[in-house]
């Protein structure tokens, strides 16, 4: 597996680049930039076949639906934050106070993503996570044979989601960290959505938000 990566945009949004051992990968997010995007799928060297979004916040899927046109591909989306997605320049003005400048039209429509669905792209298993929290609908992209935790905006090295924005809920994503993450094998790799990877027994052993899933 290769994984090709860059933070982009005014929040540093990591975008990701996931591809198994063909020619073909996946899109992790997608900050409002499509032309640093298609700079990575070039380094990355591969065929986008799929967008997936770990939730509907603007630095995450600004430009989905550009990316999404440019690729002919389809994007995926957590039902419980198509409220969110629906308009990302409603969110550049209502988050940032910024007019929109380019191509912020979300997909025509998202393939609905659902807890423990299993998506076979590009000759990898993406499980998905339901953990919302951060958002009603975030997810995370989990590949076991790898060892992978896409984390997207619920687990942070060092931190975690924040919850105060339209949607949030600290308790909702402390039980979803206690019963999706937490359990996870200590040794996997977590790729999240903002700052430097890390690893679940990194986050266990010095999080202070997972301090009570320690054993």
């Amino acid at each position: 597996m290769q994984v090709h990566t860059a933070p982009l945009w005014l929040a540093a949004t990591n975008c990701y680049v996931v591809s198994g051992d063909g020619g073909t990968g996946v899109i992790v997010d997608a900050p409002p930039d499509l032309p640093a995007i298609e700079q990575i799928v070039a380094v990355a060297g591969i065929v986008p076949t799929a967008l997936l979004a770990t939730h509907g916040h603007i630095d995450h899927i600004g430009a989905a639906g550009a990316v999404v046109r440019r690729y002919s591909m389809v994007g995926y989306l957590h039902p419980d934050d198509e409220w969110l997605a629906r308009d990302p320049a409603a969110q550049l003005r209502a988050m940032f106070g910024m007019q929109p400048d380019g191509d912020y039209a979300p997909p025509d429509r998202y393939q609905d993503l659902a807890d423990g669905q299993i998506l076979e792209l590009a000759g990898l298993s993406f499980e998905v996570l339901h953990t919302p929290g951060h958002t009603p609908g975030h997810v995370c992209f989990r590949v076991s044979d790898e060892g992978l935790l896409l984390s997207g905006d619920h687990l942070f090295a060092g931190s975690i989601g924040r919850t105060d924005l339209p949607g949030g809920d600290y308790d909702t994503l402390m039980e979803s960290m206690r019963t999706k993450i937490a359990p996870l094998p200590p040794e996997t790799d977590v790729l999240p959505g903002h700052g430097p990877a890390t690893t679940i027994a990194r986050e266990l052993a010095a999080n202070p938000f997972l301090s009570p899933f320690r054993t």
